[in-house]
C-alpha cells in the first residue's frame, strides 16, 4: 500500500481512481462499510481505490476547542485501513491544502486533477468545501456535472445507536468496553513506549506491571480494571519468557493508584504468567473486558487480596477471548 503525506507527493500518472474520503479514526464497522464499498468499486471498474484522510483534525482547524480525543494514530489508521485492502492511502493537512476551497474547487482541484477520481464514495453526513458548505448531495451534483460516479454510503446503526467515533469515545470514557469493542469490530487498542513507574509493583507488591502513559489528546478508557491482552511490538528479541508479536494475557490498570496517592495516570499491565525485560519497547494493549471499578483501599493486603482477585477474573475471561493475531506495527 502507498502513503501519500500530501497532494504534493502523489508522483504517478494516475488514469482513474475510486476515492473514498474521511477522518476514519478508530476504522469502525461503519468506516469499514465506506472503505469496502470504495474498493469494491475500484475492483469492478480495475482502477486503485484511495482513502483520502486528514491529519491533523480538521476540527482542530477550525474548532481547536472542540477537538476529539483520538481513538488511532495515524500510523495505526493506516494499517486498519491497508487490512482492507486499499491501494493508497493520503494523508492531507487540512488546513495547508484544502481551507478555502469552495466545494466544486475542492471536486475539480483535489478528486478530479489530482486524484483522477472515476468514482468517489462518502457517508450520508459527509461535508466538504469552506465552512462545510458541501454536503453528500452536493457531491452527488458536481458528480453529475462533471461525469464522475458518486456512491452515497448510508450510516450504520446498532438499534438506534449510530456507529461512529463520537459513540465509541462515549463508551470508552464510560468504561464500556464491550459497547465500544461492538462499534469497532475490534477489540480497542492502545500502544505506547514501556516507561518506568513508581516501581512499587514488583518490589513492593509482587506484581512488577508494564507502565504505559498517554497524553490528554488519547482516547484512554474510564478508570478501573480491565482484562485483556498485552503485545510487544518490533522484532528485536526480549530479554525474559516473552517474544514479539506474541499476545500475553493480562490485568490492566488505567487509573492514578489511588490507595498510594499517585497524581499521574497511567496504564499498568501485569502480564499473567511471564517475566520479561520491557523498559523501553513499544507495546500493544487490548481491552477485553472492564474487571472493576479503581478503587481506594485501606490497607496493602486488602488491595493484594483484590488484585489477586482481578488476576483470576482475567484468566476467567480471556479463556474464551480470541487472542489477536500476531502483529507488526
Amino acid at each position: 500500500m502507498i502513503i501519500w503525506q500530501g497532494l504534493d507527493d502523489i508522483h504517478e500518472e494516475l488514469e482513474g481512481s475510486v476515492v473514498t474520503i474521511g477522518v476514519f479514526d478508530g476504522v469502525h464497522r461503519g468506516h469499514r462499510r465506506l472503505i469496502n464499498t470504495a474498493v469494491g468499486t475500484a475492483g469492478e471498474l480495475d482502477v486503485p481505490s484511495i482513502l483520502m484522510t486528514f491529519d491533523p483534525h480538521p476540527t482542530a482547524v477550525f474548532a481547536p476547542e472542540r477537538t476529539p480525543t483520538l481513538l488511532t494514530t495515524m500510523r495505526e489508521r493506516t494499517l486498519l485501513c491497508a487490512e482492507l485492502g486499499v491501494d493508497a492511502i493520503l494523508v492531507i493537512d487540512f488546513n495547508r491544502e484544502l481551507a478555502g476551497l469552495t466545494p466544486e474547487e475542492y471536486f475539480v482541484q483535489v478528486l478530479m486533477d489530482r486524484l483522477k477520481a472515476r468514482h468517489v464514495v462518502v457517508g450520508e453526513n459527509f461535508t466538504f468545501g469552506h465552512n462545510a458548505a458541501g454536503t453528500a448531495e452536493t457531491m452527488v451534483e458536481l458528480g453529475q456535472k462533471h461525469g464522475v460516479g458518486v456512491t452515497i454510503v448510508e450510516l450504520l446503526h446498532d438499534g438506534s445507536e449510530r456507529i461512529c467515533s463520537s459513540n465509541v469515545r462515549r463508551h470508552l470514557a464510560d468504561g464500556e468496553i464491550h459497547q465500544a469493542n461492538d462499534m469497532l469490530g475490534r477489540t480497542y487498542q492502545l500502544t505506547a513506549e514501556v516507561e518506568h513507574g513508581a516501581g512499587r509493583g514488583g518490589a513492593e507488591l509482587g506484581y512488577p506491571t508494564a507502565n504505559m502513559y498517554f497524553p490528554e489528546s488519547v482516547a484512554v478508557p474510564a478508570d478501573g480494571v480491565y482484562a485483556g491482552w498485552f503485545t510487544v511490538q518490533g522484532e528485536d528479541p526480549i530479554t525474559g519468557d516473552m517474544e514479539p508479536g506474541l499476545s500475553y494475557p493480562a490485568a490492566i490498570s488505567v487509573g492514578t493508584n489511588p490507595t498510594f496517592g499517585d497524581n499521574e495516570r497511567s496504564v499498568e499491565s501485569f502480564i499473567i504468567d511471564r517475566s520479561a525485560n520491557l523498559y523501553g519497547r513499544l507495546a500493544t494493549v487490548s481491552f477485553v473486558e472492564k474487571i472493576r471499578d479503581m478503587l481506594k483501599f485501606n490497607s496493602v493486603e486488602e488491595l493484594l487480596d483484590n488484585m489477586a482477585r482481578d488476576v483470576t477474573r482475567t484468566r476467567e475471561v480471556l479463556v474464551d477471548a480470541p487472542r489477536p493475531q500476531r502483529q507488526t506495527y
